[in-house]
């Protein structure tokens, strides 16, 4: 039998890398916020996914008040964000159940294709933890405690992304851990009770939105997929 799917949204963050005047979720790009994009994409599935999204408290009126300005007329949990990432999504927790299929996405990653989302979810029916990853085309360095920058292989590194898709009663299991800065993502949590990781490949343009520039690069990934460039 299949699980129910979930998607975790989140978008508790307020963005200092932005240097904007108000959180990045509801910044625009081609005059919608960010956050639409990427709520909308979750609802375009080609099956049911309930939606529970931990939001800044900073950004719920203006969340609330966009829906009814465009008759976002579904069901969906509106949840409070927490201190860090790993509060939030503890907190998203809340609302599923055991024996679900849930993914965790920031919400300022609004360019993930609905086919690799599909793919993840199927994976998720037979895996416990499917993560989506990219290799590092830049040559990179390691600084030292000295301050000195040694080269490392890039071969052995990779990018993560998101969504992430857990069974969610393991990944509720592993979020009853006490918060540690070594959390920072919803793989390096549930790998610490043990679960295997399935990796699979991640997308170019499934950008994460943190900076200005980003912003521009964003403009363009739209204006290209309008024209059906990508």
């Amino acid at each position: 039998m299949n699980r129910e799917r979930y998607v975790i949204i989140t978008a508790g963050g307020v963005g200092t890398r932005m240097e904007a005047h108000k959180p990045k979720q509801i910044l625009e790009i081609s005059g919608k916020p960010i956050l639409s994009y990427t709520f909308n994409l979750f609802r375009s599935l080609p099956f049911d996914v309930k939606i529970v999204l931990v939001a800044h408290p900073d950004i719920r009126n203006f969340w609330l008040e966009y829906c009814e300005k465009e008759r976002i007329d579904l069901r969906y949990v509106l949840a409070k964000g927490g201190m860090t990432r790993f509060h939030s999504v503890k907190e998203g927790l809340r609302f599923v159940p055991d024996n679900a299929i849930v993914a965790v996405h920031d919400g300022v990653r609004p360019f993930v294709s609905k086919e690799m989302v599909t793919s993840m979810f199927e994976m998720g029916e037979k895996h416990p933890a499917v993560i989506p990853i990219l290799p590092i085309v830049d040559s990179i360095r390691e600084m030292d405690a000295a301050g000195e920058c040694v080269v490392v292989e890039r071969s052995r590194y990779r990018i993560v992304q998101t969504p992430q898709i857990f069974h969610s009663e393991l990944l509720k299991k592993s979020y009853q851990r006490p918060f540690s800065p070594e959390f920072t993502d919803d793989a390096s949590v549930i790998e610490k009770i043990g679960v295997p990781l399935t990796f699979v490949q991640g997308e170019k343009f499934n950008i994460k939105i943190t900076t200005p520039e980003d912003l521009v690069f964003a403009e363009m990934i739209l204006q290209m997929r309008n024209q059906n460039r990508l």
